[in-house]
């Protein structure tokens, strides 16, 4: 394509600018999408139209502006913005009018296929069969409203004003409640509801052939027929394994909820007895320490300044300690609470402390280990620990002066054997026993480990603790 302008224009352009004495201004050129033949000369008029050469009509070539384009692209734009406001508000009106479906009972829904039965029934049969045509019709199509509530008797009762309607040699289009009914049945009954439903509708299915199919044309509609009763029969037999599928998860979920609602509370109270436990121990112990070094300070403040100043000194450092071990127990409860974490739990290793405290507070006691305690897990040494220091409490509170006690510890690679006995001069009277929480806390810290604890006099004298942890059951008794 080429574009030539015609030469007069040009001269007379030149002339016009010489006359004047200047030069000629460059106009901006105007841009055109122009369609025409290929190889045509193309020549621009005055007007800015476009001639061609190998067209003599002027309506040959189609000069389209920028402006033009600019015009149909808005409106292609807004064409579009229209189409996805109209959609959007489809989508509104559908998920409305579903909002409004769901509010409807089942008996509504249920109740528009005999109206739109009988309304055909009424519009397209002639007088003279209308009476017949409606009473088999509403025989066959009413009891669907029902078929919710009885799926089985509904099921009967349309088969029934079938095996009627064919006695009557009348076809309707209400024999399709046949299949809804088979569906509602095998939906709503079991595997032989659902088979005995089959096989009668199956039947009803070879004798409406029998009689109505055309000559030579029995075996399509028959197996078309077949295909829709197993088709109706399989569905609702999905439908209700689908139903009883989410039962059963509904019932796990509820069940697992309770279970974990069981297992939180059985994590609380476990916590509150351990808790209770902790407390009992660290109390009950630096108490009764504190109690009898007060005695001695104050039996000796006049005989024995020195050792009085002992005993006090000694009684402010048990009190430090009591605190530090409640802090350590409850700190696990506050996030903030630093204690926890800058003290260990007490071991094996401190039992030895433990004595040079029992022995200040007037109780000789004695600790021997035998075996390496480094493999000993840090909650089995803490519970080895908690057993001996109530071993060591109970003999201070309930034996007189001068009793002794010792305690051995053997440990192995499986097991931890705790053994505490004191020396006291005749075995405590039944009314002695502790009737607190101490033993029966040590009977449930040795459970805890698969021991069995035995608490009970010796037979020349004194009281004896003894069990056996097993630290193979530890793990999961304690967590």
């Amino acid at each position: 394509m080429r574009f030539a302008l015609p030469a007069a224009y040009r001269d007379r352009a030149a002339a016009h600018a010489g006359e004047r004495g200047v030069r000629a201004p460059r106009t901006r050129p105007r841009l055109y999408a122009v369609v025409a033949p290929a190889g045509a000369t193309m020549t621009l008029n005055r007007q800015g139209r476009v001639m061609t050469e190998a067209a003599a009509e002027p309506g040959d070539a189609h000069p389209v502006r920028y402006r033009d384009r600019v015009r149909r692209t808005r409106t292609a734009v807004r064409l579009t913005r229209y189409a996805g406001l109209a959609s959007v508000r489809a989508a509104r009106l559908l998920r409305a009018a579903r909002r409004w479906g769901l509010r409807l009972p089942p008996m509504v829904w249920d109740s528009l296929l005999p109206a739109l039965l009988l309304l055909n029934i009424v519009t397209t049969r002639a007088p003279q069969e209308l009476p017949v045509a409606v009473a088999l019709t509403a025989a066959l199509a009413l009891p669907l409203v029902w078929r919710r509530r009885a799926p089985l008797t509904v099921f009967g009762a349309v088969a029934a004003a079938a095996f009627v309607q064919w006695l009557m040699d009348v076809q309707l289009p209400a024999d399709i409640a046949l299949l809804v009914v088979l569906y509602t049945a095998a939906a709503n009954s079991g595997r032989r509801g659902t088979l005995v439903a089959g096989a009668v509708v199956e039947g009803g299915a070879l004798l409406a052939c029998l009689r109505w199919a055309t000559e030579g044309a029995f075996l399509t509609p028959f197996v078309a027929v077949t295909a829709m009763v197993v088709a109706a029969a399989v569905l609702g037999v999905n439908v209700r394994t689908t139903r009883a599928y989410l039962a059963a998860l509904e019932e796990r979920a509820a069940r697992l909820e309770q279970q974990q609602d069981q297992q939180a509370r059985l994590a609380v109270a476990e916590e509150r007895t351990r808790i209770t436990r902790e407390m009992h121990d660290i109390v009950t112990h630096n108490l009764s320490v504190m109690v009898a070094l007060t005695d001695a300070a104050v039996y000796a403040q006049h005989r024995s300044p020195d050792k009085a100043t002992t005993a006090m000194l000694q009684i402010s450092e048990t009190g430090r300690q009591a605190l530090t071990d409640m802090r350590r127990s409850l700190g696990i409860l506050r996030t903030d609470e630093p204690d926890a974490e800058r003290h260990p739990l007490p071991g094996i290793a401190q039992l030895e402390t433990l004595a040079d405290q029992m022995c200040a507070a007037g109780l000789p006691a004695r600790v021997e280990v035998q075996g390496g305690h480094t493999h000993i897990p840090a909650t089995a040494q803490l519970t080895v620990y908690r057993l001996v220091q109530e071993a060591l409490t109970n003999t201070l509170k309930h034996t007189p002066a001068g009793t002794h006690a010792k305690v051995r510890i053997r440990c192995s690679t499986e097991t931890v054997t705790v053994d505490v006995t004191d020396s006291g001069p005749c075995p405590p009277l039944p009314g002695a026993t502790p009737s607190g929480h101490g033993i029966p806390g040590m009977r449930e810290r040795s459970a805890a480990y698969g021991g069995k604890l035995q608490a009970g006099p010796l037979p020349g004298g004194g009281w004896r603790v003894h069990t056996r942890l097993f630290l193979g059951s530890g793990g999961a008794a304690s967590t």
